[in-house]
């Protein structure tokens, strides 16, 4: 009964389906092709805004060659310290834009608050000794589970453009973020001041499909050499592009979400005391202790320990095709522990 990791998932049927849909007959490279074409109107309608939009295959090509758009070598790129690009991405950030340093903020619950930023940025040293602030990184939905209400972010990114910040947005699960909150993607992106946007599908069913959104067009020409210079302009783009395609227009991206929230819901709340933060995505941390670690595991329970190894604190994550009776099945073992 596997709760590691949404990674661990199978591709979705519609997924497989679009890509066989796509696979025949020869047509033009590197993105000229009809489907990847019509990315920017597909993505444009789901956010309600004119955008630019690039296919990629990972969230940590998505991630670093977008933040390497937004900040100079001599950049620093601010971020809650315990986000996926400071934890997971072995440093890509700094690797892809040529020096760019991650500056660490803390906040409960895997947020940063506007107050927290600004008390960082009002206090910074921008002499020639120092990186200079460049960007604002938020991940939404955070790596804690967590996910930041459209105000929140409105209120960090009017506190990155005071002091001349650009914003990025960590959307590995920007689907789950928008299935807890019901609102317009326009309200979590680029109506509260987000600029770039990486858009994950991978952890929600795709195959290996990922986007970079651009809101700003000012900042396309750089990331298209980037892209192409890093080794990520794919030559078949077109199984990329149709993969997203079908998650927005047949909203499999909240069928889904809907899906993996709700039964995750249900996790946190048969935890009960051992619950760490709230449930708002698809991931449950709890703190059980070593002997209950143990014992989920001798039952036949897979997931990650998380944090230090004396704080026996674990992590479940529940997947697009999670079956159901698995998460009954931890629901009584938590609730009976």
């Amino acid at each position: 009964m596997r709760f590691c990791s949404d990674n661990t998932a199978t591709a979705c049927p519609e997924m497989l389906r679009a890509i066989e849909s796509v696979n025949r007959g020869l047509v033009p490279p590197y993105g000229d092709d009809e489907w990847t074409a019509r990315l920017d109107e597909a993505l444009g309608g789901f956010f309600g805004t004119p955008v630019r939009a690039f296919a990629v295959t990972t969230g940590t090509a998505a991630n670093a060659l977008a933040l390497a758009t937004l900040s100079p070598p001599y950049g620093a790129i601010f971020a809650h310290e315990e986000a996926h690009i400071v934890t997971d991405e072995c440093g890509a950030p700094g690797f892809f834009s040529g020096g760019a340093q991650l500056a660490l903020l803390g906040g409960a619950h895997g947020r940063l608050s506007a107050q927290t930023l600004d008390a960082a940025l009002a206090s910074y040293n921008r002499g020639v000794h120092g990186v200079q602030p460049a960007a604002l990184s938020l991940t939404q939905a955070t790596e804690l589970g967590t996910v930041y209400p459209a105000v929140e972010v409105a209120q960090l990114c009017t506190v990155a453009r005071r002091y001349g910040l650009r914003v990025h947005m960590d959307g590995a699960r920007f689907a789950n973020a928008l299935a807890f909150l019901g609102c317009h993607p326009g309200d979590l992106s680029w109506r509260a001041g987000v600029d770039v946007l990486s858009f994950g599908a991978t952890k929600n069913g795709a195959l290996a499909a990922e986007a970079v959104v651009f809101f700003d067009p000012a900042l396309v020409r750089d990331f298209e050499l980037r892209r192409k210079q890093a080794g990520h302009l794919l030559s078949k783009s077109r199984y990329v592009a149709a993969q997203l395609l079908a998650y927005l227009e047949t909203e499999l991206w909240r069928r889904n979400a809907v899906r993996t929230n709700t039964l995750a819901q249900r996790i946190g709340a048969a935890a009960g005391a051992a619950l760490l933060h709230p449930v708002e995505a698809n991931e449950v941390f709890v703190r059980l202790g070593a002997e209950r670690c143990a014992a989920l595991r001798a039952a036949g329970f897979d997931f990650y320990d998380w944090g230090a190894p004396s704080a026996s604190e674990a992590r479940f994550v529940v997947s697009w095709d999670q079956p159901e009776e698995d998460v009954e099945r931890l629901c009584a073992a938590l609730a009976g522990g």
